[in-house]
């Protein structure tokens, strides 16, 4: 069981871009639009002043470091938040998430057979899913370079990390949640629902590194 994965939605898409690729070393994976009613992507390689001239639209952008995927996307709120966390488990581990899922009467979600969406109930989503060959090389990369601790503001700490804890059916601690070698500590102060990026703290070859949110 892994995060590999979160969802970031911002009205500052290009300056949080600009932070992983600039800042954390992330690669961009590709730009994702549209040009008029036409779907459109873009991989590195292209500025944004290119873009513009083109008449493209951004949808989302996907980054890519070690075992660690980002997506950002285009929202109201200027410090971004959390649409959705992604988790890679077993096969076991994925089919008993969805039972207990279905169990507490939670809303799961399938995308074209590709992708498995929770919703907690407490302002954010879960993508999970089973062993996949892409995913397996993904995650083949954390020795590299992995995430080692994500902190979240929120307004209810305790019953956004409850929501977590109890569905994957492991120990929290004053709001902090271990997820394989991920601690996701959920912090007072933030806003309603979806709960707001503060702080990431990842591992590279063995030594850690920190990074807050800069606002």
């Amino acid at each position: 069981m892994q995060i590999f994965h979160y969802h970031l939605v911002s009205s500052k898409v290009r300056e949080l871009e600009g932070r992983y690729v600039g800042k954390l070393g992330f690669n961009l994976v590709a730009r994702y639009g549209r040009i008029g009613e036409e779907t459109v992507s873009y991989e590195s390689g292209f500025s944004w002043e290119q873009l513009d001239g083109r008449g493209f639209k951004l949808r989302l952008s996907e980054l890519e470091r070690g075992s660690i995927n980002v997506v950002v996307q285009p929202g109201q709120w200027e410090l971004p938040r959390v649409d959705h966390l992604g988790l890679a488990l077993d096969e076991e581990e994925f089919f008993t998430v969805l039972s207990r899922a279905q169990a507490k009467d939670l809303r799961v979600q399938e995308h074209g057979g590709r992708r498995t969406f929770i919703s907690t109930n407490a302002g954010y989503r879960l993508e999970v899913h089973p062993p996949r060959e892409w995913l397996d090389e993904l995650l083949a990369e954390a020795d590299d370079f992995r995430l080692s601790e994500l902190h979240l503001l929120a307004d209810d700490p305790e019953t956004k990390a409850l929501a977590l804890a109890e569905l994957f059916d492991v120990p929290m601690y004053d709001s902090e949640v271990q997820i394989g070698d991920t601690l996701v500590r959920f912090l007072p102060g933030g806003p309603q629902g979806r709960p707001q990026l503060e702080a990431e703290r990842f591992a590279v070859a063995s030594e850690a590194t920190g990074s807050s949110f800069e606002r």
